[in-house]
């Protein structure tokens, strides 16, 4: 079953306001102190969300990672983790728990507690983690409007191009840490909250989550690939021509953080200096048009990963 026809059966049964109708990044419990309490749960898969040849220190900072990441697209201050694992090559596991020792010290969250199972021998493994998160302000992925600008913090790219060098490719380690060792961005999440009418995370790549936005809102956006952003190691490693920029943006895993925001708020998220970048614009209507320094482009076949299709 495809993610999208699993996911509208689910939303049946998920009708607590909490859930918020599972178009968001994270359920979001109202009236706690200090905060909300915001609450994700992520897993990673052996050959789908990771490669078998990765090291297990690098596999469970990516799990931490990705959960955290969830937590920053809501404002949040990570209260703690619970860990799901499952138990197979004791060398394996050992190295994963000191990994995630580092990790967990690395960013400041506590383990709080979990569950371990018994793996059948030689099957992938699933790993999932559960992160819980304390937010004044985390904004509701529906809440986009008609005029918001949509801005983009952090790097497009690299990470696709990272897993491509974990699989043989030449590629500087820059880009190979990108995929393996992503960086959350909770202060600049904290900071973003307050002018955020909705803000995600980018997981399964930049056109496929605004689109998700600006599904979950009710609303269309349009989205210049001439204004997103890539770091100079990127360009260089994979070219600046528009074929390497639309893989940029479909690509995924790169834990940057797409919002919605009053063109009014402009000058106050520019002022906080965490680089974000206007990228587009949401509107009456629905669907994604592109364009390329204001000529209109067409889409591209593949928006981003989705789950039920092939990788």
């Amino acid at each position: 079953m495809a993610e999208a026809d699993f996911l509208a059966r689910l939303k049946t049964i998920a009708t607590h306001p909490a859930a918020r109708g599972l178009a968001d990044d994270a359920a979001v419990l109202s009236g706690g102190h200090p905060g909300d309490l915001v609450l994700t749960h992520d897993m990673i898969v052996e050959g789908i969300h990771y490669l078998p040849t990765d090291p297990p220190g690098d596999v469970a900072w990516k799990l931490l990672a990705v959960n955290l990441s969830d937590l920053a697209a809501k404002g949040s201050e990570p209260e703690g983790v619970l860990l799901g694992y499952p138990l197979g090559d004791p060398d394996w596991d050992a190295a994963f728990v000191t990994g995630l020792g580092i990790a967990l010290a690395h960013f400041d969250v506590p383990l709080l507690g979990g569950d371990t199972v018994s793996a059948p021998r030689g099957a992938p493994r699933m790993i999932g983690l559960t992160a819980i998160g304390r937010s004044s302000h985390a904004p509701d992925r529906r809440g986009a409007e008609a005029g918001d600008d949509l801005w983009l913090v952090g790097a497009i790219g690299e990470a696709g191009a990272g897993l491509a060098i974990a699989r043989g490719a030449d590629g500087p380690a820059t880009l190979l840490a990108a995929y393996r060792r992503p960086q959350p961005l909770l202060v600049e999440g904290r900071a973003l909250a307050p002018h955020a009418h909705a803000m995600t995370d980018v997981s399964d790549g930049l056109l496929i989550d605004a689109s998700r936005i600006a599904a979950a809102s009710g609303l269309a956006v349009a989205i210049d690939l001439g204004a997103v952003p890539r770091s100079a190691a990127l360009s260089t490693h994979a070219g600046t021509d528009r074929a390497a920029r639309l893989a940029a943006v479909t690509a995924g895993d790169d834990y940057a953080l797409i919002l919605a925001a009053d063109p009014a708020s402009a000058r106050s998220i520019e002022a906080l200096g965490i680089g974000a970048v206007r990228i587009g614009r949401f509107a009456s209507g629905a669907g994604l048009t592109l364009a390329d320094r204001g000529a209109p482009i067409p889409l591209p076949a593949r928006l981003g990963w989705e789950h039920g299709a092939t990788r």
